[in-house]
């Protein structure tokens, strides 16, 4: 017999210490059958599925509340024309903090449980940094969060969410989640999978599925820049009926307690130091490409991705063969556009969006070229700045040769990331993540935490679990 399954998501990892805001424009929003375009959901020929709303944007400050309601308003009235169902799989990322809400997936999962019964089960997948409510663990039936960071197992993660669904569904289980929330936050640069001790902790999932009567084991490092009371590193094992629970608990616990033990000893992977001494490093290194990162300006955590600390300092220290990728500032390169290229001209450079940390540059720069209204490419003495018109990473060396630029043939390469990713890191002759400015500083200690829960490690070194 033919299962009936819904689908639908509101995506957001929120940064909470950006003064910017998540508008309803910045969502880019699936509906009906655009939302099967997805080739995953045609392998499991025994359930028809009922698409309804996958919504995502890309990190970024808080989500507006008008925003939130309406898309959640849309998802909820075409989940309504769809029942009666069989099941829900949930599409999040688990670390959504909404204007006068708080948790969006919280919120999003109660109401969707109210909408389908008690007895309809809900299965949702989340992003390793998601922030787990106990409000999204109770409302629905089974959690299960990607495994690896940087993130390579989307895919498999929705693919395992989609087998517990129709595991619930053919054999009328009721899963429940257990929760253990540590007092502790990480940033996800010192929780990288494939370095010790994130790797021993994730490798332990697989084993804990192994145990009679749990269905999934996950760790969630959470978002630190989401200033929250569920913002903390979590551990959830879904029992397969409540005969199981207490075992889960007791599994969930041990793990928990040896992510405690070793939660002084999780640390990025690779030199950190800051940034007058990353320059420094980079310009002794005689082989390139040397990447620096630009993490407290991080634009895949929410970063407004124009603070331009590290061009200051790459200008001081008199770096040359120096790339900077890339400052989003659409003023700058709308200026470009009234010269020739080769031609100097005196800009102001970011300092636009994040006003916190940074400031505009004021620079004489020479035009290399100009794409409007994407991009524009400068020289600044002896360093050239890629100027964007939006935030956007540059992960893959596709990113640079779109616009044109052989990252092999500079020496060093700021880039606006956290930990690289896999196909950067992979071609770096050395990489070394620097303590600059900005929404998504790694030093914790250093931003205004108003709402988190309190005492917590490393904010409160003396905080027990």
């Amino acid at each position: 017999m033919m299962m009936k399954f819904a689908i639908g998501g509101i995506k957001h990892e929120t940064n909470t210490f950006s003064t910017l805001r998540t508008r309803i424009d910045d969502f880019q929003v699936l509906r009906g059958d655009e939302v099967l375009k997805d080739r995953l959901w045609d392998s499991f020929g025994e359930v028809k599925w009922i698409p309804t709303l996958l919504a995502g944007a890309f990190p970024h400050g808080l989500v507006e509340k008008e925003a939130y309601l309406d898309l959640k308003e849309e998802l909820l009235d075409r989940l309504r024309s769809s029942l009666p169902l069989d099941g829900v799989f949930l599409d999040l990322h688990g670390a959504m903090e909404i204007e006068e809400i708080g948790d969006g997936e919280g919120d999003l999962a109660k109401s969707v449980r109210e909408m389908v019964g008690a007895d309809i089960p809900i299965v949702a997948s989340l992003d390793l940094h998601g922030n787990v409510s106990h409000e999204l663990a109770r409302n629905v039936n089974v959690l299960t969060a990607f495994r690896t960071a940087p993130h390579r197992d989307g895919e498999q993660t929705m693919e395992r969410a989609v087998k517990h669904l129709i595991r619930c569904a053919k054999e009328k289980m009721r899963p429940a989640n257990v929760l253990i929330k540590l007092p502790l936050i990480l940033p996800g640069e010192f929780a990288v999978t494939d370095v010790e001790p994130a790797r021993s902790m994730y490798g332990k999932l697989y084993e804990l599925e192994r145990e009679e009567g749990i269905l999934d084991a996950s760790i969630t490092i959470g978002c630190a820049w989401t200033d929250s009371p569920r913002t903390a590193v979590s551990v959830v094992l879904v029992a397969e009926d409540d005969a199981h629970e207490k075992r889960a608990y007791e599994l969930a616990s041990g793990l928990a307690h040896d992510i405690w033990t070793r939660r002084q000893n999780f640390a990025p992977d690779v030199e950190t130091v800051p940034t007058t001494e990353a320059i420094d490093i980079a310009m002794r290194i005689r082989e390139g490409p040397v990447f620096i990162s630009d993490s407290g300006d991080n634009v895949t955590a929410g970063g407004a991705g124009d603070v331009p600390v590290m061009l200051e300092e790459l200008v001081r220290a008199g770096a040359t063969e120096a790339l900077v990728a890339g400052i989003t500032d659409p003023q700058a390169i709308s200026d470009c556009t009234r010269v020739k290229e080769g031609s100097e001209l005196p800009l102001q450079i970011g300092g636009k969006l994040d006003r916190v940390n940074g400031f505009p540059l004021e620079v004489k720069a020479i035009v290399k070229r100009v794409h409007p209204p994407k991009f524009a490419i400068i020289k600044v003495n002896g360093v050239e700045v890629v100027l964007i018109s939006e935030r956007r990473p540059f992960t893959t060396l596709n990113d640079f040769q779109e616009i044109g630029i052989n990252p092999l043939e500079r020496k060093i390469i700021v880039v606006k990331l956290g930990y690289l990713f896999p196909e950067i890191h992979k071609v770096a002759k050395k990489a070394i993540m620097a303590l600059s400015p900005g929404f998504t500083s790694l030093e914790l200690e250093k931003l205004p935490y108003r709402r988190i829960k309190r005492p917590i490690f490393p904010l409160d070194k003396n905080c027990e679990f």
